[in-house]
């Protein structure tokens, strides 16, 4: 049996698969990278420590972990490989180079070509300023209940678009951000899902703006999106907006929260 974990600043992301194709998920909060949190994840899963042949581990500080636990090897995936082969196991990629952006706390930006990646760089804006900043705008850092309020709000009643200001620019089409949260200095008391929406889909143009230029730096015509950031479908839509402009094609799966545990797990299996 083979377990591949991710450790994420929120979560811990976690596979179990006895082959390497067959996957279980599991998720939980997320702790030191001590022994027993080891003992915790196997306990969650419910599986015994002579079951596991081979131990994968990516993310937070997985890199100064121990080798071995209890003879299991533990085998260290860099984030930069797991986010690579992440994408490459979710999306079945066959082009030879392609971009990934991992939008989690923070977005990462990883260039494929073949199995070599490359870190072309990334931004602190990612699902950390989300919940942090609704924490201290609208008293509630809950990612669900985040979404909900942001597909419920209109964040025209709080940004500024294009066509509010100018007749035309470029080819920027009138509905397009000009200044996100601009109207909050004109007045005051706001709703709390206007106040999402804003704030979700400044998130998502951010990373969309950031996604779009590195995918016209290294000519290609599509990225692909893993991490939970992009589950808010405000952000998504935020991010879907920007790629527009630059006609690039944006790619989300439905389980892309899994993309760099599935990533760990497939560098252990192409060892």
């Amino acid at each position: 049996m083979y377990l591949a974990i991710d450790f994420g600043i929120t979560n811990t992301d976690i596979i179990v698969s006895s082959d390497g194709e067959n996957k279980e998920f599991f998720s939980v909060e997320s702790e030191n990278i001590t022994d027993s949190f080891f003992y915790k994840i196997f306990s969650h899963c419910g599986i015994q420590v002579n079951e596991i042949n081979e131990i994968a581990i990516t993310g937070g500080k997985s890199s100064s972990s121990k080798d071995t636990l209890d003879n299991i090897p533990i085998f260290k995936v860099n984030e930069i490989n797991a986010i690579g082969f992440g994408a490459k196991d979710l999306y079945d990629i066959k082009e030879k180079a392609f971009v990934v952006i991992s939008a989690g706390t923070g977005t990462a930006c990883v260039y494929g070509n073949g199995n070599e990646f490359n870190h072309l760089g990334g931004i602190s804006v990612g699902g950390g300023t989300l919940q942090g900043l609704s924490n201290l705008l609208i008293h509630t850092s809950n990612s669900y209940e985040v979404n909900k309020l942001s597909i419920e709000g209109n964040k025209n009643n709080i940004d500024l678009l294009i066509g509010d200001v100018v007749n035309e620019i470029g080819s920027l089409y009138p509905e397009i951000t000009a200044s996100n949260f601009a109207q909050t200095r004109l007045r005051d008391n706001f709703s709390k899902s206007d106040i999402a929406s804003s704030l979700s889909n400044m998130v998502g143009e951010v990373i969309g703006t950031v996604s779009y230029l590195n995918a016209l730096l290294c000519g290609v015509q599509a990225v692909y999106f893993i991490g939970r950031t992009s589950l808010n479908e405000t952000v998504k839509k935020g991010i879907e907006e920007r790629l527009k402009l630059a006609n690039i094609k944006g790619y989300f799966a439905k389980d892309r929260q899994h993309g760099n545990v599935r990533g760990a797990l497939r560098a252990l299996i192409e060892k």
